[in-house]
């Protein structure tokens, strides 16, 4: 279902699953990703009638991999995903987003400030430069880059036995492969991937859980 303005429409009983105050921020997000988004370079003018489904829902997918009270680094987190959904859903997270590009890091800053979110922490810089400083109990990215790039950036930001959880496509079995021999180099210790079908949407997403040694 569509908006006047040509977004997507949020689907109807949001508030019954992720709670009636996550819910409506999470529209409050949109009706802010909706009206300036494309104005400030975060998203393109045809991600807007899929904004719902293929951006905010589909971050919905890490929410229940996460345990109870984690530190949550959220890596290369642009428009807020998949790290502000979750930080919205998921008071209970402490939250850092790591941006690199600073006009996202003066967005993100002002969704904070609108949705009045005080579980949330963000870093403008690079990932890179938090190697070995911060020790995350988990990693969480979304379209940021290969297995085989993204397990070096962000491996060493976790904790022994943390988990980086990242949202892939159908060829995530081909990544890991791909990968096979950097797991030992960044003490990967395994692999899982888990199939879901994210609340008000169709179609299935793929989540990656890399445990660390």
């Amino acid at each position: 279902m569509m908006n006047a303005d040509g977004s997507e429409a949020p689907p109807k009983g949001g508030a019954s699953r992720f709670g009636n105050r996550a819910w409506k921020r999470l529209q409050k997000f949109s009706t802010m990703l909706v009206s300036e988004g494309e104005l400030r370079g975060l998203i393109g003018p045809h991600e807007l009638g899929r904004l719902w489904s293929r951006h905010i829902l589909n971050s919905t997918a890490i929410v229940d991999f996460i345990p109870d009270g984690s530190f949550v680094v959220d890596v290369g987190t642009g428009a807020g995903f998949p790290g502000m959904v979750i930080a919205i859903i998921r008071p209970d997270l402490n939250l850092f987003l790591v941006e690199s590009m600073e006009r996202r890091s003066a967005w993100l800053h002002d969704v904070v400030d609108a949705i009045g979110l005080d579980n949330v922490e963000i870093y403008h810089g690079r990932a890179e430069r938090l190697s070995h400083v911060i020790q995350a109990d988990i990693v969480t990215a979304r379209a940021v880059a290969s297995v085989r790039r993204l397990l070096p950036l962000t491996m060493p930001l976790l904790k022994s036995s943390g988990s980086l959880l990242t949202l892939k496509g159908s060829r995530v079995d081909e990544e890991i492969n791909a990968a096979f021999d950097v797991f030992k180099k960044t003490r990967a210790a395994w692999a899982d991937v888990y199939d879901v079908i994210p609340f008000g949407t169709n179609e299935m997403t793929r989540v990656l859980e890399v445990r660390k040694k």
